[in-house]
């Protein structure tokens, strides 16, 4: 294995799996699997990319820390030679949050005196510029993930919010530097006196020029962009172009599984809803106990080839409410309990196609559908929209997973997802 990612929840793991076994032409990508927590057996030797999903976003800082260190040494003994601590590429994470204090954890274990921090992904409307975080062109703070029910990002201002979880200097490579080439940003980043430093990108082109100059970065922290032009660096040596992953596609009985309020999901949701049938979870119903994983099986299986839709989804308004009446913690472990226990039914079943929307509810899926078949390791398919692509686990009677960020996806997304598993392309 030569690239290790570690990614704070499922979705962004997804994501920078794409981004590595797709690479750039003409060299391509890197043979990846993605592993729904840290495996307890060693990887297949033929795997050149490995990429694990915590679930430490959200997670107390100790416990963060202390599984990020755990896969960083499990990524280490399958011989990785360059790691990447992957978050959101809209840098989700409270003033106390996990970012600083997991990055400084990886960067003393590896001993890594500079450290890049860059969440640009341009081509889902993610840039950086002069330290300040941008979607689509609008200021982090104004997109609407200041209404984030777990993670509301109130700044815009990266380098400034990563200073408040780091008792290290965080300074700035900025785009001046970026376009004058990788030498450049090499030497921007290995002379800056800080030992954090906010990399300013706002293009693709910005991103591969990163990866040239990171070449020797034993650490590196970002969202999946930052990983767009790693790939290369270890293809070049060999001279010769990755077999990549083969995916031919699944057919079966389908579902879709959406535990996210963001108002891409809402609106995939609207839409998907106007010739499927759809089941709106009631919250206050799961927390009593009247509404679970029966209720929800039982609305899938009465709709048998109509592709429907469960989803826990609302304004961030209906967000607070639910949460003031019954506590955040409270609501988020009943439905990731109940996203996990119907998806286990579902996979136990016969369901081979499943599409899940929400980075904590993609969690709690794929490690449920992982436990249920007994396969950790996630193959990486063809891209359904950009930082989304399909999954296949399991290898005598495989299942299709697509695990989608809030934010991300085209509005037709889970009728494209399902099809795209069905098809192969």
């Amino acid at each position: 294995m030569r690239i290790g990612v570690i990614a704070d929840d499922f979705t962004g793991a997804s994501d920078i799996a794409n981004t590595l076994a797709k690479g750039v032409e003409p060299e391509g990508g890197l043979r990846t699997a993605q592993f729904p927590g840290i495996p307890d057996l060693p990887a297949d030797e033929e795997i050149e990319a490995g990429v694990i999903s915590l679930k430490s976003r959200t997670a107390p800082v100790e416990e963060a820390v202390a599984d990020s260190l755990r896969a960083l040494r499990w990524l280490a003994d399958q011989g990785c030679q360059q790691f990447i601590f992957k978050y959101c590429s809209t840098f989700d994470s409270t003033m106390e949050g996990n970012i600083g204090p997991v990055a400084e954890a990886l960067a003393n274990e590896l001993g890594a005196q500079k450290v890049v921090f860059c969440p640009a992904f341009p081509t889902t409307g993610r840039t950086v510029y002069h330290g300040h975080l941008f979607v689509l062109g609008k200021l982090l703070h104004e997109s609407g993930m200041e209404n984030h029910p777990l993670t509301p990002m109130t700044d815009a201002n990266i380098k400034r919010w990563l200073q408040h979880q780091t008792e290290e200097a965080v300074g700035l490579v900025p785009v001046d530097a970026v376009k004058q080439g990788s030498k450049a940003i090499a030497t921007a980043w290995q002379n800056a006196d800080e030992r954090f430093v906010i990399g300013d990108a706002i293009s693709d082109e910005d991103l591969l020029t990163w990866g040239e100059a990171l070449k020797n970065a034993k650490l590196i922290t970002g969202g999946s962009g930052i990983a767009l032009g790693l790939p290369r660096n270890f293809l070049r040596e060999t001279s010769s172009k990755s077999a990549g992953s083969v995916f031919t596609g699944i057919a079966g009985p389908a579902a879709i599984l959406a535990g996210s309020c963001s108002g891409a999901t809402r609106g995939q949701i609207e839409i998907h809803a106007k010739s499927h049938p759809t089941f709106a979870i009631d919250v206050p119903g799961v927390m009593s106990g009247d509404v679970t994983a029966q209720t929800l099986l039982d609305f899938f299986k009465a709709h048998p080839d109509q592709t429907p839709l469960a989803y826990s989804s609302g304004s961030p308004e209906d967000v607070r409410a639910i949460q003031g009446q019954f506590g955040q913690e409270a609501v988020a472990e009943k439905l990731d309990n109940l996203f996990a226990d119907t998806a286990r039914e579902l996979a136990e079943t016969g369901y081979k196609r499943l599409v899940v929307a929400g980075g904590e509810t993609s969690g709690a899926v794929a490690k449920a559908v992982s436990e249920a078949l007994g396969s950790p390791a996630m193959s990486i398919g063809p891209e359904i929209d950009p930082g989304v692509p399909v999954l296949s686990i399991g290898k005598s009677e495989p299942i299709a997973l697509a695990l989608k960020s809030g934010n991300f996806g085209a509005p037709d997304f889970f009728s494209k997802a399902l099809r795209m598993m069905e098809a192969g392309k």
